[in-house]
Formats: C-alpha cells, structure tokens, sequence
C-alpha cells in the first residue's frame, strides 16, 4: 500500500486539543498544501486567511457558536488554537469544489506533521455578518464578495479518534 493511502487512512478529524502552540512553520506548511489543490481550469481562486491571533480566534468562535445555536461555552474550534478559514469569489463556479480541495488537502499535510486538524462548517454564514466582513477587511480582500467554504482548525491533537470501518457496499463497478 503507498505512503500517500496509508496517510489518508490515518488522517481523523480531531475534536480536542492541547494547549501547545503551533510552529509558523509548520501553519506555513499546512497553507503551501492548500495552495497545491487541484482546481478548475487553473484558477487558484481560493484565498487562505490563517488566523492565529487569539482574540479574534475567540470572537469567531462565539459567532460560529451562535449560527450553530449552542450554548456556551461550547467551543465549536474544539479549543484548537488556529484557524485557517477557506474563502472564494461567490461568482466562481468552481467555489465549493475548489475550496473544498483545499481543505482536503491541509488536512492531510496537518496530519503528516503531526497535528489535528477538522472541517468547520458555517463559515459561509460567517462571511455574511460583520465580523466576516471585518475578517476580508483586515486580509485585503475587499475587492469581490466572498463566500466562506470552511474553517479548517489546527493545533496538537489531546486525542485521536481511531477511524470507523468503512461501510460495504459503497462502490459500484460498471464494466
């Protein structure tokens, strides 16, 4: 079996994290998989924000919260200390499909470098309210409108789930 397969075997979504902070580096490194996505026609149309600063951290957090309809202090991070929010022009047509890439991607390298990582839905919701606005605002990003695909948290994993049979009967050969 390849190295790559072996990888995309192991790689979980984590749900709890240490309090250790992540290596620039290896956030950079996260991002440069994201940035290698396959994509429609060569676009590169997806933009990666990394949020590391942790007020704003919190500040997502309690709005994602919010759209989510939890109560606090439920953390919908999972307390994993960065994250890298997935956003796309919203006239793009391969948005969800390329964004959705990127993720697929970070998540692997996160896991090669021995971190956790989790897809975080509601990030579209997010880009639509201030603090989304604010977020595009303090990138640089205010050129377009853009939807947010997903978050994409990172941080030392305090645990990792093992994976889940897979379920028989999901593929279908036509010969």
């Amino acid at each position: 079996m390849s190295d790559l397969l072996e990888a995309i075997k192991a790689r979980r979504a984590v749900r709890k994290y240490t309090d250790q902070a992540v290596e620039r580096e290896k956030i950079d490194k996260v991002i440069e998989a994201g940035l290698y996505a396959a994509n429609g026609k060569g676009q590169q149309a997806p933009y990666i924000i990394a949020i590391t600063n942790q007020d704003l951290r919190e500040r997502l957090s309690t709005l994602n919260r919010e759209i989510g309809g939890w109560e606090p202090p439920f953390d919908p991070f999972y307390g994993a200390p960065v994250v890298l929010l997935v956003v796309v022009d919203e006239d793009y047509k391969n948005r969800v499909y390329d964004g959705s890439l990127v993720m697929g991607n970070m998540m692997l390298e996160a896991s090669s470098l021995g971190l956790g990582s989790c897809w975080i839905h509601r990030a579209r919701e997010t880009m639509k309210s201030r603090l989304g606005q604010e977020i595009l605002k303090l990138a640089g990003l205010t050129d377009k409108t853009y939807e947010g695909i997903a978050f994409c948290i990172l941080g030392y994993p305090a645990e990792v789930p093992q994976a889940a049979p897979r379920r028989e009967g999901r593929v279908r050969v036509i010969e």
